[in-house]
Order: C-alpha cells, then sequence, then structure tokens
C-alpha cells in the first residue's frame, strides 16, 4: 500500500464487507479513516462536527451531575468522546452491532479507540439497539430494565433512509415510546440525521414527548466553499414526580 492510501482491516460479516481505510487527505499531512460497508460508506473523520454536537445538545438539555447515557452506534467515536468530554457523566454504555468495529477501537486501530477504552466509564456492548430499544430489558445486561438520563443515537442515515427495514419501528410513536420507557423522567432522546428536519417525525416526536426540537448543524466541505447540514433532533421526556433509581455503574472487573 501507498503512504496515501491503507486498508487496516477486511471483516465478512453477516450484513456484508465491512473495511477500515486509512488515506491521506490531498496536499495535507491529515489521515481520514473511513468504515466502508460492502460499497456503502458508513462513517468518515473528513465530517464529525454533528456527531459531536449530537452529544454536546443532548447532554445540554439535562442537569450537570451524575449522568448515565446510552449511545447507539459507535462509529469512529466522535459521539462517544464528546460524551465522556462532559464532566457529569457518571457512566456510558455505547452499543455497536458490528463487533469488528468494537474490536478497531480495543486494539487502538482507531485514533479514539485508545482515549475510549481507557475511561472508567465507558462501556461497549455488542448488541441490537433496535432490539434493545424495544425490549423490557433495555440497554443493560447487567442491570435489567435500568433507565439512562439520554439516550443519544447516529445509526441509521434518516429516520426513512434506514440501514436496514426492521430499524422503522423505532421511528414510530410506538417504537419511540418504548425507547422513552428507557429513560428517565426528564430524560433526553437525541438522533443524528443525515437529511433536513422532516415533519412527519417531528409530529412523532412531539406525539411521545414532552418537548422536542430539530437543530441545523452545518459545516464546511473539505474544499471549505460550500456548507453542508446535518440534523439533530432533540426530545425530552416529560419530568415526572417519580424517584429516580440510582445504579452503581461501575464497571465489574
Amino acid at each position: 500500500m501507498s503512504l496515501s492510501f491503507e486498508e487496516l482491516d477486511f471483516r465478512p460479516t453477516p450484513m456484508g464487507v465491512l473495511s477500515l481505510r486509512r488515506r491521506r487527505r490531498p496536499m495535507s499531512d491529515i489521515d481520514v479513516y473511513e468504515i466502508k460497508l460492502g460499497d456503502e460508506f458508513l462513517m468518515s473523520s473528513q465530517f464529525t462536527a454533528a456527531e459531536v454536537e449530537l452529544a454536546r445538545l443532548g447532554l445540554a438539555a439535562l442537569g450537570d451531575a451524575d449522568l448515565d447515557v446510552v449511545v447507539g452506534g459507535l462509529g469512529l467515536g466522535y459521539t462517544a468522546r464528546a460524551v465522556l468530554e462532559n464532566a457529569g457523566v457518571r457512566s456510558l454504555i455505547v452499543v455497536d452491532a458490528l463487533a469488528e468495529v468494537i474490536e478497531w477501537h480495543e486494539q487502538e486501530l482507531l485514533p479514539l479507540g485508545k482515549e475510549l477504552t481507557a475511561d472508567p466509564r465507558c462501556r461497549f456492548v455488542n448488541g441490537d439497539f433496535f432490539a434493545m430499544s424495544s425490549s423490557t430489558e433495555g440497554f443493560d445486561h447487567r442491570s435489567q430494565g435500568r433507565r439512562f438520563d439520554a439516550v443519544l443515537v447516529d445509526i441509521d442515515h434518516s429516520p426513512d433512509k434506514l440501514l436496514h427495514p426492521r430499524h422503522a419501528a423505532l421511528y414510530q410513536p410506538e417504537g419511540l415510546a418504548r425507547l422513552a420507557s428507557h429513560l428517565n423522567p426528564g430524560g433526553v432522546f437525541a438522533l443524528w440525521s443525515n437529511d433536513p428536519p422532516d415533519g412527519a417525525f417531528e409530529r412523532a416526536l412531539a406525539s411521545v414527548f414532552a418537548t422536542q426540537a430539530s437543530h441545523v448543524v452545518t459545516f464546511d466541505d473539505l474544499r471549505g466553499d460550500n456548507e453542508v447540514s446535518n440534523t439533530v433532533y432533540v426530545a425530552v421526556k416529560a419530568d415526572l414526580p417519580s424517584p429516580r433509581v440510582v445504579v452503581d455503574a461501575t464497571p465489574a472487573d
């Protein structure tokens, strides 16, 4: 391989061939990491502003201490790192369906892997986020039924551009209600989307959550002569007068 392009790993999976690539941006000394599934780009370190804003906007709607957070979709780790940069976060569970992506972080093939795996607040879980969301057991197999302060999701391209048809149920009122059952009163559900705000999805959020807002995040393209935009939806569960259950989130040895 040349210095300008290197395939770091290549794995067959039930979803298709998964590959991790590193390439050098032209006329720079910046390495870009990309994950592809077949011919489709799943993620790239070229554009991370909206992934960071997913964490920032989601957590901004909460208090500032003892926060328990779930991130759906590990990817290159930028949302997870932004969560951990919040000093009020007590624990973070990151759910990803692709064991290979988790391994790449644990093996430090990805630039944020060492930082994420070294943080004792952070735990990776290989699992189906959508199945967990709709189940009564929830996202933590160590404490079934545990509730969280925030669930932040970056998996599908948008609420109607899905990586798999079975994901569709999450974006309907019934699926959102099941997800909301895993949140503490006043908890936050936030979602990244590659598309502009979707009125139908906004109405679905409003039918389940006490408040919802759509934030358009803009950033420069690689040439710096055009703006690209993503959407971050933030919905807040009603703050009901219900006692909060405190769970020991210390990872097991």
